[in-house]
């Protein structure tokens, strides 16, 4: 019995399991990357489709990676005040390097160095930890938590009959939700104004002739 448990098995074993969740999280966040000039582009970017299961499983590892990597923007635009813009190996940067903003840029640069370090430890991909760290991280400065949801589908997955879900960033493609504007009765009102004025015209036309017959 799994009595206190916390956590789906999947139908996994623990090895097998920790690495489906580390692809399905590197998954989601590879979907934000550049990929104009890539084979595989994501059909659409911040959301990934799996079973529902999987999806409830995964979200709180992407939900914890976000957050690590939001609590580090403080550090990195801290760090970014003693940065040198010049090209490694130039002579300006070499001046830069035994300067003392190099030990500044160090000492706030640190602790997004272990938060990085800590990411790539979670889902094992530096290239989606980049843009978390680039692309992501900074749409929820202003978020507390929920960054993601999860959308079940009607379709089954074809084979297993298995229950489909859509997991996706918060944000990225939230439905807008749009009042339908008054309809506007300003012309039609003219319009009868006009054929009222107009009307009365040929029945006092029709009036003259009958006097003109008496």
């Amino acid at each position: 019995m799994r009595h206190r448990r916390r956590g789906r098995t999947l139908g996994r074993s623990p090895s097998h399991r920790k690495a489906l969740l580390k692809n399905l999280a590197s998954a989601l966040f590879l979907t934000e990357r550049d990929a104009e000039l890539d084979d595989n582009a994501p059909k659409v970017a911040g959301r990934i489709t799996t079973t529902l299961p999987k999806a409830k499983e995964v979200r709180s590892l992407v939900e914890k990676c976000i957050t690590i990597a939001k609590k580090s923007l403080p550090h990195a635009e801290e760090a970014a005040k003693y940065a040198c813009d010049a090209d490694r190996g130039s002579d300006e940067y070499k001046k830069w390097r035994k300067s003392e903003d190099w030990q500044k840029w160090a000492a706030a640069r640190a602790p997004v160095v272990a938060a990085q370090r800590r990411i790539v430890q979670l889902i094992g991909d530096k290239q989606a930890t980049a843009v978390l760290f680039d692309t992501i991280a900074p749409r929820y400065v202003d978020r507390d938590g929920g960054y993601t949801r999860v959308v079940r589908l009607a379709i089954p997955r074809l084979g297993d009959a298995g229950t489909r879900a859509i997991l996706e960033l918060v944000g990225k493609n939230d439905r807008v939700s749009r009042k339908a504007e008054r309809p506007s009765f300003a012309d039609d009102s003219d319009s009868s104004d006009n054929d009222a004025e107009t009307t009365p015209e040929p029945v006092a036309a029709a009036a003259d002739s009958d006097d003109e017959q008496s």
